[in-house]
């Protein structure tokens, strides 16, 4: 039986430090599907649609790898998907703080799935998605902290 986990976000955009999460989960993971969902805290930049548009040009070529979007709770994504494990990605203490409260919720709400929360790679621990929004509002460059080969829709 393959082994999956659900490495759920926003991806408002996909940045070079998720990217760097998602291929850590695959050394420990057969599968990794990828789960965009609606953050209700953040007003979106990029549609459902053109987030997933730029996570498939940046998981081009890597084995084991799904893209849903889905609008439920994360743990019943995984209950309908059959999937034990969630994972995370963090930049720093901050991050951790909040994404623990989330797997602990989790964990209470369904204590069949397991979350592992795993702290980005430090050269990538400075790139968020907001800050790729804001260099692209002002007109900056975003390749430093994207995959090679993404390409943005225009704003």
């Amino acid at each position: 039986m393959k082994k999956k986990a659900l490495f759920p976000g926003s991806f408002d955009p996909l940045t070079a430090g998720h990217l760097n999460i998602l291929r850590r989960a695959l050394t420990m993971f057969d599968e990794v599907v990828i789960a965009i969902g609606i953050n209700q805290d953040k007003r979106g930049f990029f549609t459902m649609d053109e987030r997933e548009n730029i996570i498939r040009q940046a998981i081009k070529g890597l084995e084991g790898v799904s893209v849903i979007q889905y609008s439920n709770l994360t743990v019943d994504t995984c209950r309908e998907l059959g999937i034990r494990h969630i994972v995370r990605g963090v930049r720093n203490m901050l991050d951790f703080e909040t994404e623990r409260s989330i797997a602990d919720a989790n964990r209470r709400l369904a204590p069949e799935i397991e979350t592992l929360i795993i702290p980005t790679a430090q050269e990538f621990a400075h790139i968020s998605s907001s800050a790729v929004r804001d260099l692209l509002q002002h007109k900056g460059d975003t390749s430093l902290f994207l995959s090679d080969g993404v390409v943005l829709p225009h704003r």
